[in-house]
């Protein structure tokens, strides 16, 4: 089938000029092939999925009414803005997305001039358009600017920091709540839709302003009808709508509407965007709209690998390993049976950090509260300070939102609470903005504070179990995305000496200190260098803090050459300690640091990556021939 015949109107669209001219039956066509284009190309390559399919109608209502990209789209959260990709140049692309050279599965500022503002992380829409909408004032310009949040996202006390401060400015600014069932909102349709439709009518705000005008000339009396017209308002939207939260933070509010609804959505944004001040609509959404699996599964095909777009079932890789997210899961929810005490924390990520297992395992120590990972650490913190040991298991790249939290609500404290951060080191298609490549750096400097790294499943296991046993204060462990090596598990768990490592080959020309998920790599490099005639020891260092300072030590008296590897970025990082050792007790050793070099790294595979970054065991071996073969080095060499 040409493709011109399958996306009818779609075909003829290439930015949102195109679509200024249509009439409401093409654009109800243009919805569908815009769906059908979704579940066509991300079933072939995957991507995000459900939350683009649900906000189909609203993305074309958006571009229909506002003059983009002269007119500011913010979008919160950026996997639902894929319609908003497909209708601002970058249809032909979307079989790129998330690959290697291919474009971004979140908004990108120097990937588009439709894309206002970058999203990766949730709750920051609204502080990005109030910045804009103030910038738009003191230039004195026209634009309209629309922040565009939902997902969950209103579930952050980021969102709400900027509504009230949004609401005490007053600029002209409207945010569009995506509410798909993931959110906030009950569904009551048809009251309320008569109820928006009339107080977004021109007429109605205009009798409203003539009656406020009229009241003001009336002294006393004038004042006794404003605050009767206000109480009356008000209690009908009380009634009728969840809406006296946002009028509250200073927000005039229409809502909720179908967000499916195009016509509407189109009526209420060409009045909306005519009135004055903060206004907030409110969309009610299907997640995974028009595609039945993605309907009944919102999150599992939240995001997908390839998958049969039959089914929606993802293609699975034959004979793989279990993943470190499901090793830890199961782990925390066997050790959970044998000890109440603990629980487990989420940020809205069950599935993506093994969390629902314990969820369904051990649902009553289980906790998730929403993309709110500064509140979670604090919450945590408290559970704490009863004798409650929480397992808070966040996203690496999400934890730096928490910064903060960990170091006065937990670690000065000296408070029990074990963090899990899942996504350690590169990610792969999600890039930059979920690549797990600071949390060493940043947690590092913390004092008190322990960070341990696993080389396999089964180190994940006894760190975990470390971790719980630990009374001392906050504890870290860091693990990478993907399968697990595959290693045999034991039935218990064995508890390790807190900043012990061990040693795993003897050498004699380099010494490999190696972290996480590096010392697997660090094994296959010692067979390539076995061949050039390198000799090579290997440590599994498996504390970036503390340090295990008896074997470096030890390896300082043996070893001129040392190796540091890391997944995680250099500055900061595993191997920085390591120098700031060996400087502190003024040993004059050659020290090469092999990691993540300190830039923002984009997307593809994580086996691209790390090649690109010859951080691979080929990149590596590389570099430690070279790093041998060269006299002299300076101390501290990065690379």
């Amino acid at each position: 089938m040409d493709k011109n015949d399958k996306y009818k109107i779609l075909s003829k669209v290439n930015t949102p000029s195109d679509i200024k001219q249509l009439d409401l039956t093409e654009l109800k066509i243009l919805c569908s092939d815009i769906r059908n284009f979704l579940i066509d190309t991300i079933s072939e390559v995957g991507g995000h999925f459900g939350g683009g399919l649900g906000t189909v109608e609203l993305t074309v209502a958006l571009h229909k009414v506002f003059d983009t990209p002269n007119d500011l789209l913010v979008w919160d959260t950026g996997h639902q803005a894929y319609p908003h990709k497909v209708l601002t140049g970058r249809k032909d692309s979307l079989k790129t997305i998330r690959q290697l050279h291919g474009i971004s599965g979140f908004l990108k500022r120097n990937e588009s001039e439709y894309d206002a503002f970058g999203a990766g992380h949730a709750s920051t829409s609204i502080s990005a358009a109030l910045g804009m909408a103030v910038a738009r004032d003191i230039h004195k310009d026209k634009k309209k600017v629309v922040a565009i949040i939902g997902d969950g996202a209103m579930t952050g006390g980021m969102a709400y920091e900027a509504m009230n401060n949004s609401g005490v400015r007053k600029s002209d600014l409207i945010v569009v709540l995506n509410d798909n069932n993931m959110s906030i909102a009950p569904n009551v349709w048809q009251i309320s839709n008569y109820f928006t439709e009339m107080i977004a009518h021109p007429d109605y705000n205009k009798f409203k302003g003539q009656v406020w005008d009229l009241t003001g000339k009336l002294d006393h009396f004038g004042d006794r009808l404003r605050r009767i017209a206000v109480r009356l308002e008000s209690g009908i939207k009380a009634v009728i709508t969840p809406g006296m939260l946002f009028e509250a933070l200073g927000f005039r509010y229409f809502g909720p509407v179908n967000g499916h609804n195009l016509h509407q959505l189109i009526k209420l944004f060409e009045q909306v965007k005519e009135l004055k001040g903060p206004i907030l609509v409110h969309t009610i959404t299907e997640k995974g709209r028009g595609y039945k699996p993605a309907e009944e599964h919102t999150q599992k095909l939240h995001a997908s690998t390839p998958f049969d777009k039959l089914t929606g079932k993802a293609y699975k890789k034959v004979g793989s390993a279990p993943s470190y997210t499901t090793i830890f899961g199961n782990a925390l929810a066997q050790i959970i049976k044998d000890n109440p005490s603990v629980v487990g924390i989420t940020a809205a990520m069950p599935d993506g950090t093994g969390m629902d297992i314990v969820q369904n395992q051990c649902p009553s120590n289980y906790f998730d509260v929403g993309i709110a990972e500064e509140h979670a650490v604090t919450f945590a913190a408290g559970l704490a300070t009863q004798n409650i040991i929480p397992v808070v298991a966040i996203y690496s790249t999400f934890l730096q939102r928490a910064i903060d939290q960990i170091i006065h609500d937990v670690s000065l404290q000296k408070l029990h609470v074990v963090f899990v951060l899942d996504r350690a080191g590169l990610v792969g298609a999600d890039g930059p903005t979920h690549h797990g490549s600071f949390d060493i750096s940043y947690l590092r400097f913390i004092p008190g504070i322990v960070i341990m790294a696993p080389k396999d499943e089964s180190e994940l296991r006894d760190m975990l179990y470390t971790a719980i046993m630990y009374k001392k204060g906050p504890i870290v462990i860091r693990y990478p995305r993907g399968s697990a090596l595959g290693v045999t598990l034991k039935d218990g768990f064995e508890q390790l000496e807190i900043g012990k490592s061990e040693k795993l080959e003897t050498g004699r020309d380099v010494a490999l200190l190696a972290l996480g998920s590096m010392v697997d790599y660090a094994k296959k490099t010692i067979k390539l260098l076995s061949n050039e005639s390198v000799s090579c020891e290997l440590i599994n260092m498996r504390f970036a803090k503390p340090l295990d300072t008896q074997i470096l030590d030890e390896i300082s008296q043996r070893f001129h050459k040392i190796v540091t590897l890391e997944e995680n970025s250099l500055p900061g990082g595993f191997g920085s300690a390591v120098v700031e050792y060996f400087n502190d007790k003024n040993y004059k050793n050659d020290i090469l640091r092999i990691g993540l070099p300190d830039q923002f790294i984009d997307h593809g595979t994580q086996e691209q990556l790390h090649q690109i970054l010859e951080i691979d065991p080929e990149g590596i071996a590389k570099k430690v021939k070279l790093f041998c073969q060269t006299e002299n080095q300076s101390k501290g060499v990065a690379v």
